[in-house]
């Protein structure tokens, strides 16, 4: 096994290139996590903490700097071979759940496992288990409409886990939900992530939450301290 499921080394980006407008976001951050670590990252609005987590999910390109992912230097890979590689070692949770609206709970976290080949029977019997562990296995039939925030938020998080990702990147996974519903979220979250033992850095503004997890490192002038 890797040393470290997530590597950045001197990661910058900026944006407006050249232009009078521009803004530097990322001056140089370093970050390392290792297998089963999971990692609060705090920043105040506007620091960057987006940025950096799209950059490290494969989603946007440093200008410089690299990103590995379990040992494998990702930032010179062609777009194809970086799509593969977030399918099959990425996991993504958001503030807002982005559930496909006209598909069912159990629908959505078995799609992305159809799209990586895996037979539908086991698809669906790896979405029915990751709802049971959440607590929501009995509304796995409801589109997401019929289902409550915290429901919502639960089944994104099955989604982002079900194909077994090395890595799961969050962005305010609970930001949306009031101080209870988020608390009983983030404790299924981490379940999900201990009962898997996959690495983790998620995007927190909530202090308590923050210090219930592994470590908590801090943006600061577009650099990780």
């Amino acid at each position: 096994m890797s040393e470290t499921v997530l590597k950045l080394s001197g990661i910058q980006k900026a944006y407006n290139h050249g232009k009078p407008n521009e803004v530097s976001v990322l001056r140089g951050a370093d970050l390392a996590i290792v297998p089963g670590e999971v990692v609060a990252l705090v920043a105040p609005s506007g620091a960057g903490k987006s940025t950096l987590l799209h950059i490290a999910g494969l989603l946007d390109t440093p200008d410089k700097g690299q990103v590995e992912i379990a040992g494998q230097e990702m930032t010179r890979l062609s777009d194809r071979r970086r799509t593969l590689a977030r399918r099959a070692d990425v996991g993504f949770i958001y503030q807002f759940h982005h559930l496909l609206p006209e598909f069912t709970a159990l629908e959505n976290i078995t799609l992305p496992q159809l799209a990586a080949g895996k037979p539908r029977a086991e698809a669906e019997a790896r979405a029915r288990e990751l709802l049971g562990q959440v607590g929501v296995e009995k509304r796995a039939d409801h589109r997401p409409a019929a289902l409550s925030g915290g429901e919502q938020q639960r089944v994104a998080f099955c989604r982002a886990l079900a194909n077994a990702p090395r890595l799961l990147l969050a962005d305010e996974p609970t930001g949306n939900l009031d101080p209870d519903t988020s608390d009983r979220v983030f404790d299924a979250l981490m379940a999900l992530v201990r009962g898997t033992g996959l690495s983790a850095l998620i995007a927190t503004h909530n202090l308590e939450l923050a210090a219930r997890m592994d470590r908590v490192v801090r943006m600061d002038h577009g650099v990780v301290a």
